[in-house]
């Protein structure tokens, strides 16, 4: 008879072993990702108000502040629920789920960074033909890249070193029991 043992949740480390920690922890991620929110809505709502900021540079910032705000919303909410309310559980469902979103915001987020230098290359090197290069066509595609890369480009951690190692092309991401488990053999 096979060893049919399945995992169903998994045991997150606590921050603080006393309550008065977890509080101080959960305030101050909860500060963390007030501050974050309203950094990066402040810049999404000025980007996209003022017609004056439509340009390249611009744009570009705008797609970077909301793949920032995706990949702080990923964790932190469930951090602060775990210090505010004294568990240390997760889901296996909901740790996959943690771990897809933040790998391809991260992903996402990396090539954006990769194109804004580029951006700022031809402005500074090739300002005459900045017009030409970085129309909106260009950076619209651009940015579709950079947003697409996140469900290509996902690093993959060594199994030997214990951790999760995320090996999938986006036609292969199905939500289903059956991928979940193969995703997550390695654990």
């Amino acid at each position: 008879m096979p060893n049919s043992s399945s995992i169903s949740e998994f045991l997150l480390l606590a921050l603080a072993d006393t309550r008065q920690l977890q509080l101080l922890h959960f305030w101050l991620l909860l500060g963390i990702y007030l501050a974050a929110l309203l950094g990066n809505g402040l810049i999404s709502t000025a980007v996209a108000c003022d017609h004056r900021l439509h340009t390249p540079m611009y744009f570009f910032l705008l797609n970077l502040a909301l793949l920032d705000l995706g990949c702080i919303s990923t964790t932190l909410p469930k951090a602060m629920a775990n210090a505010l309310w004294h568990t240390r559980d997760i889901s296996y469902a909901g740790c996959a789920a943690q771990v897809f979103f933040f790998l391809f915001f991260f992903s996402a987020e990396y090539s954006l960074l990769t194109i804004m230098s580029y951006d700022r290359y031809v402005a500074i090197c090739k300002p005459l033909h900045y017009g030409t290069l970085l129309g909106s066509r260009a950076c619209a595609t651009m940015a579709a890249a950079a947003w697409g890369t996140g469900t290509v480009f996902f690093p993959c951690l060594k199994p030997t070193d214990n951790k999760l190692c995320v090996l999938m092309a986006a036609h292969q991401l199905q939500f289903s029991l059956n991928t979940w488990e193969q995703l997550f053999v390695m654990v």
